[in-house]
């Protein structure tokens, strides 16, 4: 081959080569973006347990604000200790 056609054909695999990079990079950062789409509860949002849970209390009294949400989608409540889960509440109307 002629120094100019390797020449040509290495040009040619490095921009193939920063094209496929460019994209993966792109693909990644949108699933990222699309894990992190969904989340059931915000920093001072109020959540209301669902009375199975506690028993002859009333809606006011199973009410409380999100302190914190923590990356694996449990919550931690103002006034109430530990982790609490999304099945725990009462549905969004």
């Amino acid at each position: 081959m002629q120094r100019r056609t390797k020449l040509l054909l290495k040009s040619a695999a490095l921009a193939v080569g920063t094209l496929g990079l460019g994209l993966w990079i792109q693909k990644r950062r949108r699933r990222r973006a699309d894990a992190q789409a969904y989340v059931w509860a915000r920093p001072g949002q109020q959540l209301t347990f669902r009375a199975e849970l506690m028993p002859g209390r009333s809606r006011a009294e199973r009410t409380f604000r999100v302190r914190k949400v923590l990356p694996n989608g449990r919550v931690v409540l103002d006034g109430v200790g530990g982790e609490h889960a999304e099945a725990e509440f009462e549905s969004a109307r």
